[in-house]
This record gives structure tokens, sequence and C-alpha cells, in this order.
């Protein structure tokens, strides 16, 4: 049984993900400042975009 072309998984390009992972977004929140310890971390974290 074939595999369809676009199932392919190649090692060409990647696309950019627009959604972080919460630990990804707690990172970059503490490396600019805007986190603080003892924050809810399932409710209420600021939108983040991700790093080029």
């Amino acid at each position: 049984m074939s595999r369809h072309p676009s199932l392919k998984s190649s090692g060409k390009i990647r696309k950019k993900r627009n959604v972080l992972k919460r630990y990804e977004r707690i990172n970059m929140l503490t490396a600019e400042g805007r986190w603080k310890e003892g924050q809810k971390v399932l409710s209420g974290l600021p939108k983040t975009k991700p790093i080029d």
C-alpha cells in the first residue's frame, strides 16, 4: 500500500509553528520579565508570539 505524497515527512522546509507550548510561553515571559514566580500557570497567561 502506498502513502499519499502529502503525508510524506520531508526534511526540506519546516513550517513555522504559530502556537507555543505552555512551558515555552513561560520561558519567553520570564526572559522578557513579564512573568513572576507564583503566578497561575493554567489560566491568564499573556499572549506571546513565537520567535522567528
